[in-house]
């Protein structure tokens, strides 16, 4: 990953994911200048304004110079100035009917060469994608069709016009490749960032802090009868350990790192439980990864973490729980059981009544939201267990 970053800057050491493509661009702009004063110097005689096309091959050098300069140094890469480039070239194209004998226009190409009028539509198609790069080549085949006052025959017939075009989707989806694929190394180095903090976080608190509060929290609930100031030291004990290990799922990376996955991404859901795991709660999973989309993991381990804090409360904090993790192909079931006292008979339907909705709005309320289901299954002196049904959609 880090071989990957470091690529990343040296290809877009500006920020600009499709700097290569600018710069190389201009290098086509140099060779297609070169071309059209090579072909002033041949054929300046027979233009019927010597001096003014000289003038303009003028412009078309200075025009060169600040547009490569504007798009290698950053400055030229906004529509206004790619827009402003569009006109200049039609301007001079179109000249070439003032500087030139009908004849000599109706049988060749613009003063400017159509290699020179290209650069207009490569520079849209880096910059704005395939379709402005389309748009472009056929905006320039127009311009170059008019001035040789056949337009429309002469669009439809001439070989060069489908290649402007061509070359405005080639090089546009270029650029929109480049932009994403810079995206993904992006995002790929934030997770892998968080994550590396996320594991040096736990490992510095993992062989004392969490360790310890396990220990005390298990030996306090041995040693001191419920009700007494031992037995509440290891309860505290116990939830501060759940605490702790949430936060280390939760911190962001230190170093620079704004968020985790995205909605779109998908993360594995094992990951995401893990850290629920501690003294009192013990997770079974499968031995390969659980993928679902990162917003409905995010639900699934919120409805989850609901279940484990009904359990700590309703079942005391000696209370032992179990996850299990099932992935079924078009669904993941999660299942929460705990070995507490459960639920009486009628006591979700008196909540309910008495407007007390904290069940069915953090367990099953968030379950039937991603389309899915979450089955209760209690009775008294028989414990409590949730089975989260979770669809792939």
């Amino acid at each position: 990953m880090q071989r990957l970053a470091s690529r990343l800057r040296r290809v877009g050491s500006d920020g600009d994911p499709r700097a290569p493509l600018w710069r190389g661009a201009q290098w086509f702009r140099a060779l297609s200048l070169v071309y059209a004063v090579g072909r002033q110097i041949d054929e300046s005689d027979r233009y019927r304004l010597v001096g003014w096309s000289w003038v303009m091959i003028g412009a078309v050098v200075l025009v060169s110079v600040v547009a490569g300069l504007g798009y290698v140094r950053g400055f030229g890469r906004r529509r206004a100035f790619v827009i402003a480039e569009f006109v200049i070239a039609a301007v001079l194209a179109l000249g070439t009917v003032w500087v030139a004998t009908p004849e000599f226009t109706a049988a060749n190409q613009a003063l400017p060469t159509t290699l020179w009028l290209t650069n207009p539509v490569v520079s849209a198609a880096i910059l704005a994608g395939p379709a402005a790069g389309i748009a472009g080549g056929i905006a320039i085949a127009t311009v170059n069709a008019v001035h040789r006052g056949s337009f429309p025959e002469t669009i439809i017939r001439d070989a060069n016009y489908p290649v402007l075009m061509a070359v405005g989707l080639g090089i546009g989806v270029a650029a929109r490749v480049a932009v994403r694929s810079t995206e993904q190394v992006r995002a790929a180095e934030r997770v892998a960032a968080e994550a590396r903090a996320r594991e040096r976080l736990a490992r510095e608190v993992h062989d004392g802090v969490l360790q310890t509060l396990a220990f005390l929290s298990r030996r306090c609930a041995e040693l001191g009868p419920p009700g007494s100031e031992l037995h509440d030291l290891g309860a505290r004990a116990g939830r501060q350990e759940r605490a702790l290990r949430r936060l280390i799922a939760e911190t962001p990376d230190r170093e620079g790192v704004d968020a985790g996955p995205r909605d779109g991404d998908t993360v594995d859901l094992r990951d995401l439980l893990r850290p629920l795991a501690s003294g009192t709660v013990t997770l079974a999973e499968p031995g390969g990864p659980v993928p679902l989309r990162a917003a409905v993991a995010t639900e699934t381990v919120a409805a989850v973490h609901n279940a484990l804090e009904n359990t700590a409360r309703h079942a005391g904090d000696a209370a032992r729980a179990y996850l299990l993790i099932e992935d079924v192909g078009d669904a993941v079931v999660v299942t929460v059981r705990d070995d507490g006292p459960g639920i009486a008979p009628g006591r979700l339907e008196a909540a309910r009544e008495e407007g007390r909705l904290g069940v069915a709005e953090s367990i099953v309320g968030r379950i039937t939201d991603l389309g899915g289901r979450a089955d209760l299954t209690t009775g008294p002196d028989e414990g409590v267990e949730w089975e989260l049904w979770i669809p792939r959609t």
